[in-house]
């Protein structure tokens, strides 16, 4: 169906007849993708791609495996984007191509968005140095010297292409950009991407992953998309985060671009929540943070000065930090306690003392959404060691990947648990159901029975009410966020089933505190 005109206002009206999760689904399925497939980030790096199509010059990259859709919003969404082949792009066919006396303008005068497929390290094919250097100069300003003349465009510049290592291979032994083409890999180019987009964190695509529901024809959203374009918000941020002094003007810039291009994409009219524009503003500033952390190690020179990614709340004062999850990720829960231990154990060692026991402290860790490697024993383990009674209140251990939750955490308690004689552990749940209760009796008692010979007395009511958390013997109490319910859905034939570092996870706080003596 082709498009002739829109009716701009009439889109931005409509908003409000969804809330912003039905929004958000509604342009999932728009997409052509199945939302219910999706956890909240993963949705938000899928709209991620289309930032080239509603925001005038944005620079996007997106590195990722095989088969997680990363070129399909370029192939298929619109008609004002072209996917052109990485290795067969050519300065005069991206910028201007001189025929005698005349110039004749390229690709980024005609596109909205020039996407880049397979941008990655190709054997035999070597990149025209004029081509980076005008690139270079284009992503910056917008604008690009060919000819006798100075020219300039809107188009918006993406690249995809695939990793070839694992993110923590890269992070451990190269660095993020490794797979692109090496004539790319270098600060003066890399520091003009407005956001890199986490591709491996979208799962390859399956039979289940595309949408069955309704969403806008592609033409219309392409064309309204087309028409946001004009509609600059990056000013808008001002009103809600200061950004620290030491990012630079290209950070600050980044990051407004891409929350003016989340906002015109979720709140086209520009209703939105304190809490909603925080989870833009750190959206896109850990965008920007992941090329920064890759230049200080591509680019030494980034290192002299190093940008803090932090900004103050203006509605209550509150200075956030930003972090990448990769880094969250591959940094363990308790590493910052873990390495003061060692430290000091070793000072212990050499003056001849016994090494002393990590003592126990009240403290709260929150877990990011998508986030994994985390499990039970890392949130709380060393907090039920010496516990002989521990009690669960839980209202949702019901369904049987609940139970199969309840299980793991006995197992966790098992294998860190230094008493010698029977761990009591009670479990306090709900549910209104009695045909589900008498399968939950059926399942509980057979759990009973096996454990009672390992030296576990497994007891149970049906007494909780909202609260879930956690209390033992020896005075603390943990308090969960979520509950043992923190992983995200994973399939049967998986290694998510195993090990629970493989699952990824809900967002969730754990809040751990000393109640007596």
């Amino acid at each position: 169906i082709q498009i002739s005109n829109i009716d701009l206002q009439d889109y931005i009206d409509q908003r409000k007849n969804f809330t912003t999760d039905e929004w958000i689904d509604f342009l999932i399925h728009t997409v052509g993708l199945n939302p219910e497939a999706m956890n909240r980030r993963e949705k938000f790096i899928t709209l991620a791609r289309l930032l080239p199509h509603v925001e005038n010059n944005f620079n996007f990259m997106e590195l990722g495996p095989k088969g997680t859709g990363k070129s399909h919003v370029f192939q298929e969404l619109s008609p004002y984007g072209v996917l052109v082949s990485g290795g067969d792009v050519t300065s005069a066919r991206l910028f201007v191509k001189i025929q005698g006396n005349k110039e004749l303008l390229g690709l980024v005068g005609y596109w909205d968005v020039v996407a880049w497929d397979e941008f990655e390290q190709q054997k035999g094919r070597n990149v025209d140095a004029v081509l980076i250097d005008t690139m270079q100069n284009y992503l910056a300003n917008k604008s690009f010297n060919r000819g006798k003349g100075t020219h300039e465009a809107s188009a918006s510049m993406s690249f995809v292409g695939n990793t070839k290592h694992t993110v923590p291979y890269m992070l451990e032994n190269s660095h993020l950009f490794e797979s692109i083409p090496t004539s790319f890999i270098k600060g003066a180019f890399l520091d003009r991407m407005h956001l890199y987009n986490p591709g491996w964190e979208i799962k390859m695509l399956k039979k289940n992953s595309f949408s069955k529901g309704d969403g806008l024809i592609t033409d219309y959203i392409a064309a309204v998309l087309h028409a946001l374009r004009n509609d600059d918000r990056t000013a808008l941020l001002n009103d809600y985060a200061k950004f620290d002094g030491s990012l630079s003007e290209r950070d600050h810039l980044a990051i407004r671009k891409t929350f003016s291009g989340m906002m015109k994409l979720i709140y086209p009219d520009g209703k939105i929540t304190d809490e909603e524009a925080k989870e833009i503003i750190d959206f896109a500033a850990e965008g920007r943070k992941r090329v920064k952390d890759q230049l200080y190690i591509i680019d030494s020179t980034f290192c002299a000065e190093p940008a803090r990614f932090e900004y103050v709340w203006l509605k209550t004062g509150e200075t956030i930090k930003v972090e990448t999850l990769e880094n969250i990720e591959h940094k363990p829960i308790n590493k910052d306690t873990e390495d003061n231990d060692k430290e000091e154990n070793l000072k212990l060692k050499h003056s001849g003392s016994r090494p002393r026991i990590k003592p126990l402290v009240a403290k709260t860790i929150s877990i990011r959404e998508n986030q994994g490697g985390v499990t039970y024993k890392d949130l709380f383990g060393d907090y039920l060691r010496t516990a002989k009674d521990i009690q669960i209140t839980d209202p949702f251990i019901r369904q049987p990947y609940q139970i199969d939750n309840l299980v793991d955490f006995i197992q966790m308690v098992k294998d860190v648990s230094t008493i010698q004689d029977t761990v009591k552990i009670h479990l306090s749940t709900q549910n209104d159901d009695d045909e589900k209760v008498a399968e939950m009796i059926d399942s509980f008692n057979d759990l009973a029975d096996e454990l009672l010979p390992m030296g576990i007395e497994f007891t149970y009511d049906f007494k909780a009410d909202h609260d879930r958390f956690i209390k033992t013997d020896t005075g603390w109490t943990i308090a969960l966020g979520r509950g043992l319910d923190i992983y995200e859905k994973f399939s049967r034939f998986s290694l998510s089933r195993c090990s629970q570092k493989n699952r990824r996870c809900k967002a969730f706080n754990v809040s751990i505190n000393k109640t007596e003596e």
